[in-house]
């Protein structure tokens, strides 16, 4: 499961942006080139949506606007490079981080921009209704929004709705050079992630219907129809965090004294109770006082549109997650107050502001032809300060394999796509007797049901389901740290000058291996219980990804791995380091065979039985080195002890 921003966010992606000085080996976006001695222009704030075709006239002057103008800092281009510096193994200035003070300080809005940028609004006719060292944030009529960005709204047919839009690139006085980052909100289409305001109650149950392999094969459906010419087993009940321990080199490492944070959006009003009982029984070490925290937002917004309720799922997994592999870590988990992107972007600006991690999961995303440049932008500014304080950011890669039975258009996701951040892959893992590591193949499922008369599958191997997302992006340049790594037939599929390919890395995602979790859910009758179900997506390799990099964190001496990619790839040729995933591990097609109730809750509706072959992710493959399902592959014994600091 993963909280994707096709369901969770509706934004609009532009072309590839200029680069600033000193971060174009990232590929990080400009936030702004001047187009004339009077203005300069903020790049990516005339969606590509708003065309001349679909323009629908001027919006009423009265109709109201409410905007964020981020802040550039007062070295954008520095910020980039010290990020870059403190995060390349190969630098003099490697793990030289600086506090959460001294990144404001240094990189930081000054005072005067500040006021520069409030007196501007004001004398447009704005009215500043909130000032963070991040952003400020505006609101007033269409008519003293169009003075101060130098742009006329007009309205906009976007698929069967009508929304407004900048009718030109929206502009700041060049005065401000320097000072402006971005500016959202001028367009009304949601920007937001999917995955009044109470909580609502937890989700309806489900359950999974049996037989289970408790490991993997340990089942065999010998009464049902062979696949790929052997029989085969029935799916994983949910691996354990003894067994994933196992399988990704934990040793004796729990993630001592190392800080994680999670953030989703809301907060799931039982988790304390559940990850505490899930723990006892399934063998994890019980939760210590104060070992679990929340800093959640003073109110909840937009939770009929986001499925608020949908969110407390991710959280659950997450949590349970991250204590499963790294126990002993201390995990914050941080609420969004709603799936939309201004409100994620505070809850990781949270994060930094305060440091209150070092390693940030991050199970949620959309694809990137929803992204727009100033979002961009202002994500990418997030994860820059936390490089330079040594916080890494890990996002789930999708659930969708290359996109195109989802979107009709190959692509890959967002956040996961930035420069900044570490994108997490997905696999099919095959734990064995004895938590024996077996082999992984890239997450892909292809699925076909039992025939009525129980003696075929019906159009083996059938429709493609989901899969490990992945590919090439269309809009991030090739970063330096992917160079000699991700071959070229991928880098240059887009661009001969090369684009970020995604993922970096990955671990367990497929539901059909996946990993069991225990939740309040809602029953029938209305009652609230606890209950267990097994669950899967790149929302699962996140977070596992994560806590295996609080025990790197821990053999690193408790230092910081900051943003992880440039150690990543700097290993990936290493003997032991990584499990080199590929598809057909054991040289044969590969499948499950898995039972559901019919009502996903007990055999009363009948059941549901079907096989799903593995490894078979839309147009992605997974192969020897380096693919765009599992990056360079998924962390093997000698992962976690590679950081450990060298005897001389």
């Amino acid at each position: 499961m993963r909280s994707n921003r096709a369901k969770l966010r509706a934004v609009s992606m532009a072309a590839t942006l200029p680069m600033i000085a000193g971060a174009l080996a990232l590929g990080i976006p400009a936030a702004h080139a001047a187009d004339s001695p009077a203005r300069d222009t903020l790049k990516g704030t005339k969606p590509l949506w708003a065309t001349a075709k679909a323009d629908k006239g001027a919006t009423s002057n009265n109709a109201q606007v409410k905007a964020r103008v981020y802040l550039a800092g007062k070295d954008a281009a520095g910020l980039a490079a010290y990020a870059k510096a403190v995060s390349d193994p190969s630098s003099p200035q490697y793990g030289k981080y600086l506090s959460a003070k001294k990144t404001e300080s240094r990189f930081g809005a000054t005072k005067a921009q500040v006021t520069a940028v409030k007196s501007w609004l004001k004398s447009a006719g704005l009215t500043v209704t909130e000032v963070t060292q991040h952003y400020v944030t505006v609101s007033g009529d269409v008519a003293a929004a169009e003075k101060a960005f130098g742009t006329q709204l007009h309205n906009y047919t976007k698929g069967a709705k009508t929304y407004r839009a900048p009718a030109q690139t929206a502009s700041v006085p060049a005065a401000l050079r320097g000072a402006v980052l971005t500016v959202t909100g001028l367009d009304s289409a949601p920007h937001k992630a999917n995955h009044d305001d109470q909580l609502p109650p937890p989700d309806a149950v489900f359950k999974n219907a049996g037989p289970f392999s408790s490991y993997y094969g340990s089942k065999v459906a010998k009464s049902l129809p062979d696949a790929y010419g052997q029989k085969a087993p029935y799916a994983i009940k949910g691996y354990t965090g003894k067994q994933l321990r196992a399988a990704y080199g934990a040793g004796t490492y729990t993630g001592k004294k190392v800080r994680v944070a999670i953030t989703d959006a809301y907060a799931s009003p039982t988790i304390a109770y559940d990850a505490g009982k899930y723990a006892v029984k399934n063998g994890d070490a019980a939760w210590k006082t104060s070992q679990l925290h929340q800093a959640l937002p003073k109110t909840y917004t937009k939770t009929e549109e986001c499925k608020a309720a949908g969110w407390y799922g991710e959280e659950t997994l997450d949590v349970e997650a991250v204590h499963a592999v790294a126990p002993n870590a201390d995990v914050t988990y941080v609420g969004a107050a709603s799936c939309y992107d201004d409100d994620l972007l505070d809850s990781l600006s949270k994060v930094v502001d305060n440091h209150l991690a070092d390693i940030v999961s991050n199970s949620w995303g959309d694809v990137e032809a929803s992204q727009t440049p100033d979002l961009a932008a202002a994500y990418d500014q997030v994860f820059q300060l936390g490089a330079v304080q040594g916080i890494g950011f890990y996002f789930s890669s999708g659930d969708n394999g290359d996109e195109v039975a989802n979107t009709g258009t190959k692509q890959v996701d967002t956040p996961a796509n930035s420069a900044w951040v570490t994108a997490v892959g997905g696999t099919s893992l095959a734990v064995g007797k004895g938590d024996s590591y077996q082999w992984e193949t890239g997450w892909g499922t292809e699925k076909a049901a039992l025939s009525a008369d129980g003696k075929s599958w019906a159009n083996f191997p059938g429709a493609y389901t989901s899969g490990a997302g992945g590919g090439t992006s269309k809009t991030v340049a090739e970063p330096y740290y992917q160079k000699g790594v991700v071959p070229d037939s991928l880098a240059k599929a887009n661009n001969a000058a090369g684009n970020r390919v995604v993922p970096d890395i990955s671990a367990i995602a497929d539901p059909n291996t996946g990993f069991l979790v225990g939740q309040t859910q809602t029953f029938p009758d209305g009652s609230q219980q606890y209950s267990e179900y097994r669950i899967g997506g790149t929302s699962l390799a996140a977070p596992v990804i994560a806590a295996v990099q609080a025990l790197a964190q821990e053999a690193n001496g408790g230092k910081a791995i900051g943003f992880a990619n440039p150690s990543i790839y700097s290993k990936a040729a290493k003997k032991g380091v990584f499990h080199d995933v590929t598809d057909k591990p054991t040289g044969k097609d590969l499948a499950v065979v898995r039972v559901d109730f019919a009502n996903g809750l007990d055999a009363s509706g009948g059941l549901l039985t079907s096989i799903r072959s593995l490894g078979k992710d839309s147009s992605l493959s997974a192969v020897k080195g380096y693919d765009d399902v599992t990056g360079v592959g998924s962390p093997a014994g000698g992962y976690v002890s590679s950081y450990a600091p060298k005897k001389h």
